[in-house]
């Protein structure tokens, strides 16, 4: 993870004054993820280059780490293989590294603290999985920057792979050191969802510092709010409220209205977590996982019922299990509530003692966003290792989608790897209740139409003990 700054501006020295690190010395800074190198690859009158080098240990991360999401919350705890690039990382480095320059301050060449300089950027590696080359220029461009971009490779031994969504990133423009740094403290982490630390309120507080001057006149000041701050709808809305000192408010309101009214359209959603919550209820069961949990909407039905001591939901995304964390009020519900739900990060597809133990798993619509190669290593972790008593599944009717005047190949999501019909959805749950000891009893959810069927289809599995 490699960030360059580099100036052309006479003397190109000025650049180790602006940004209090001096030439000859190799520094390094520790950080709670890694540590931080800052050194210059060139150095002269006619053109000097600065580089913040980042160095990620995982190991130290989750050390650090291991109280940030709270009692019972436990992403903290956890460390995927997710190929982290610049993102928060790197923002929190520039903090770090050029704290006094981000500041504005300049002891011994105060005139240069606002004087503007040709720069050139070069930041080695960028993710941007929702938006691709649009997204970047969007952000970078109505500042006045050119931006060059170069697309990576999955594998440069495996071209045929194909293209990843990463990017090498390569910016010039004539502005000053203080708005150059706050550009790529905010910016950077924008093009990623996915954050290291747990976002708050506290966020908005750094979000509005370090975009003053020039987040309120950007164009894209409510993209950058949202994925600033996760798409957390309570905090970005607050945060676009203080930027336009209320302008926007009554815009947003009308939003969250039309919102309101579309909520009564999703009455397949609510039918099939009502059908599921039925099933976990008349079960008898007290312990509930729900793996794939995403935003809660199931967990946030299953706290009103007063049977379940112990609801425990899992998601491989960090992004997901925040969502869910903010619906559920998980900060400020009482203490009793809060000790009955617990919220971990995790993988389907890996064997995990966490979820060992319980009455009941529900995994609702959440298969299909598997591969089918993975599928039997859900199956495994699932069935074979977790091995709850009862397990409730749904997944969508392939053949329900004419209904809805798809094609037959054609899939709901753009997540989806597959749908199955209901010959398909039988032939494989009973393979597994054969293979594993359990018993199934098929279900339909929603309006059934003749030869079609319904628009959900469920799989209650029962261990033969």
């Amino acid at each position: 993870m490699l960030l360059s700054i580099t100036t052309t501006h006479k003397p190109a020295t000025d650049l180790g004054y602006l940004l209090h690190k001096h030439p000859d010395k190799f520094q390094t800074l520790d950080l709670s993820v890694g540590k931080a190198y800052v050194f210059y690859p060139e150095k002269g009158v006619e053109k000097t280059t600065i580089s913040l080098l980042l160095g990620i240990d995982p190991i130290g991360m989750l050390r650090n780490l291991r109280n940030s999401g709270g009692e019972g919350f436990a992403l903290g705890h956890y460390v995927n293989d997710r190929p982290y690039v610049a993102s928060s990382f790197m923002s929190v480095a520039i903090a770090r590294a050029f704290s006094t320059a981000m500041n504005g301050n300049c002891k011994d060449k105060p005139e240069l603290v606002d004087t503007k300089l040709p720069f050139e950027v070069f930041l080695s590696v960028v993710p941007a999985p929702k938006g691709g080359e649009t997204l970047i220029r969007k952000l970078f461009e109505p500042l006045g920057y050119e931006v060059d971009l170069t697309r990576l490779g999955l594998d440069s031994k495996f071209p045929e792979w194909g293209d990843s969504k990463y990017y090498s990133l390569k910016l010039k423009n004539v502005i000053t050191t203080k708005e150059l740094l706050s550009h790529l403290y905010v910016l950077i982490p924008t093009l990623d969802n996915d954050k290291h630390y747990f976002v708050s309120e506290a966020e908005i507080e750094k979000l509005l510092q370090k975009g003053e001057g020039w987040l309120k006149g950007h164009p894209e000041k409510e993209q950058i709010s949202k994925r600033y701050l996760v798409n957390l709808n309570s905090l970005y809305k607050k945060a676009l409220e203080r930027l336009s000192d209320g302008e926007e408010e009554e815009r947003i309101e009308d939003e969250w209205i039309e919102k309101i009214q579309q909520k009564k359209k999703e009455t397949l959603q609510e039918t099939r977590i009502k059908y599921v919550v039925e099933k976990l209820v008349e079960s008898g069961a007290e312990r509930i996982l729900d793996l794939g949990c995403g935003e809660g909407k199931l967990i946030q039905q299953l706290l009103k019922q007063k049977q379940f001591s112990e609801i425990v939901g899992m998601d491989v995304s960090y992004n997901e299990l925040l969502k869910a964390k903010e619906r559920l009020h998980f900060i400020e519900i009482h203490s009793k509530q809060k000790e009955r739900v617990r919220l971990i990060q995790g993988s389907l597809t890996y064997k995990d003692k966490r979820l060992e133990g319980f009455d009941v798993a529900a995994v609702v619509e959440v298969i299909e966003h598997l591969d089918l190669d993975r599928l039997k290593s859900f199956e495994r972790v699932l069935f074979e290792f977790a091995k709850p008593q009862m397990v409730v599944l749904t997944t969508p009717n392939r053949e329900y989608n004419v209904m809805w005047g798809m094609g037959l190949e054609d899939l709901r999501h753009s997540d989806h790897r597959f749908e199955w019909t209901r010959k398909e959805f039988s032939d494989w749950a009973n393979a597994i209740a054969e293979k594993y000891r359990y018993r199934v009893e098929f279900f339909s959810i929603g309006e059934e139409v003749e030869s079609i069927g319904s628009p959900s289809q469920m799989a209650l599995f029962r261990h033969e003990n």
